[in-house]
């Protein structure tokens, strides 16, 4: 169990939307031969789309919704051919900003981040947010400079804005030789910083084939592309003399992040992407319960929840449940107690999942993501066990800035709109949130961001036949309150107090002048931010 342990890697992508995200986990799938060409997510309708992309609104706007786990077998050409390949576990996640929650909820069960950069637009806000997510949970993160085989800034440029900007300190492992624009290959930098050979692409028929590589030594590559390889040379030794050079220790500490530059568009860049994964990321490692136990690896078997997702096979109308597998062996069909309820659940229909492609999963290890089929009873920060007892700490939902009452448009259709609103809550499309003036025919939704709402919409027309409208409500902010304060504040112009699904009273407030006069006017009343908070 534990060498299985070992073998696994577990990542996800964090980027800011059109950063090339999507179009990188195919280029990953490509080069371990899962499937044998990749499509090209360019944001536009009509073009082709990612197979990992399965929502019609993904495809018609070139953007990732929902989260996609992927898993494959990888061995380095480079390593030994009697050395066992890795297992990479790969969770895709929406890069739009308005579905931070669900990406929040797959850093809960990766142990690296991958974080993707656009060559020429550097950092920007979404990827800025979700490292701070990497940095407060301790995950180690990889950073991909990806598209430099368009005009960008210069490499020394961009690792100057890693540095000042979030405080790491990049360390490349690989330095493009070409400016960008005119991306020719990598020069892979050894220990100490000098070079020891370079990687030289070739380039396919619309990047959708592995691209050819080429070997060569110092001589060869002065050689081939003298005056780009010679700068590529001087701009690598000054890296050392800046003390820029990888430490595997200060790496999984958190203070550097090696980096690799590359083009997931013409699969340039992607095997050294997965070699440097393999080589330094952290495999499976143990983890604290909410009583401050720690189960590690070899323990008997445990998982978390980490998504639930409904509508991915339309013509069976199941329920997949993500969980990522925290210790012991998962075996399919086994009995394992759900820990919120105390109740057993049984788990005969387990699979991976890729887009609307699946598997069906017999066993699986520490590290693994697993779906499980129909799993009514689960939602996201569940936890699942076999003999000794464990529960991990709940997933906490992120901040809402958007607020929007849900009605259905036919009376007669109430039956399918109330069944709806639970499924979509219980997979945390949305926050629903209730009030007794309001009642249950009137739920309020609350979200990050507003593309959220058209999700919801969309899948309770598509899924459950319904037509819902939507009417936004005049407030900004979300602030955890009490009973206690719950008579005072519902007195207050300008908020109202609800109840969540899980129980957690929240007052939504009109702006933040309003919540600064209740604050000071009312310092008894509690009024506590909730995670992601940025007013």
């Amino acid at each position: 169990m534990a060498a299985e342990a070992t073998r696994r890697r577990t990542f996800a992508v964090i980027s800011h939307p059109d950063a090339g995200k999507s179009t990188l986990t195919e280029a990953l799938a490509l080069h371990a031969k899962m499937i044998s060409e990749a499509g090209a997510v360019h944001g536009k309708s009509g073009r082709k789309s990612t197979v990992s992309d399965w929502m019609e609104m993904e495809k018609a706007r070139g953007i990732s919704v929902s989260s996609t786990a992927l898993q494959f077998n990888y061995k380095s050409p480079e390593t030994d051919p009697a050395d066992e390949p890795s297992v990479i576990n790969l969770v895709d996640t929406p890069g739009h900003s308005d579905f931070s929650e669900d990406t929040y909820r797959v850093l809960t069960a990766v142990d690296a981040a991958v974080m993707l950069i656009d060559a020429a637009k550097g950092l920007e806000p979404q990827t800025l947010k979700l490292f701070q997510v990497c940095k407060h949970r301790g995950i180690p993160v990889v950073t991909v400079i990806n598209k430099w085989d368009r005009p960008g800034q210069s490499p020394l440029e961009l690792l100057d804005e890693i540095h000042d900007r979030i405080g790491l300190t990049p360390t490349p492992l690989y330095w493009p030789v070409g400016i960008a624009g005119d991306f020719r290959g990598l020069l892979r930098r050894g220990e100490d910083g000098a070079p020891q050979e370079y990687i030289r692409f070739t380039r396919t028929a619309g990047g959708a084939k592995i691209a050819p590589e080429e070997i060569l030594d110092a001589d060869a590559a002065a050689a081939r592309d003298g005056s780009e390889w010679d700068t590529a040379v001087e701009e690598s030794e000054l890296l050392s003399a800046s003390g820029q050079d990888h430490d595997q220790e200060m790496f999984l500490a958190g203070q550097t992040s090696p980096v690799i530059f590359a083009s997931a568009m013409l699969n340039f860049g992607v095997r050294q992407i997965l070699d440097t994964l393999v080589s330094l990321a952290p495999p499976p490692a143990a983890r604290e319960d909410i009583a401050g136990r720690t189960r590690t690896v070899t323990d008997p078997f445990s998982a978390v929840v980490f998504k639930v997702q409904a509508g991915m096979d339309t013509s069976h109308r199941d329920r997949l449940a993500f969980m990522r597998i925290v210790s012991g062996v998962f075996e399919r069909g086994m009995v394992v107690t759900h820990a919120q309820t105390g109740k057993p659940f049984t788990t005969k229909y387990a699979q991976t999942v890729f887009g609307r492609e699946r598997s069906t999963v017999e066993s699986a290890f520490p590290g693994d993501v697993v779906g499980l089929v129909n799993a009514t009873a689960l939602a996201p920060g569940h936890t699942l066990y076999t003999d000794k007892k464990v529960e991990f700490p709940p997933i906490p939902s992120f901040a809402p800035e958007h607020f929007s009452v849900l009605r259905a448009e036919s009376a007669s259709k109430y039956k399918q709109f109330r069944r709806a609103v639970e499924q979509l809550d219980s997979e945390g499309v949305v926050q629903v949130l209730r009030n007794d003036i309001r009642g249950d025919a009137s739920p309020v939704m609350a979200a990050v961001g507003p593309m959220q709402f058209e999700v919801v919409a969309a899948r309770m027309k598509a899924e459950f036949s319904v037509e819902a409208k939507m009417e936004g409500l005049p407030y900004q902010l979300a602030r955890r309150t009490d009973a206690a304060s719950e008579v005072e504040l519902n007195r207050q112009r300008g908020v109202e107090v609800f109840t969540r699904s899980d129980g957690v009273m929240l007052a939504l407030v009109s702006d933040k002048w309003r919540l600064q006069y209740l604050q000071k006017e009312h310092p008894e009343l509690t009024l506590e931010p909730l995670v992601a908070t940025t007013d």
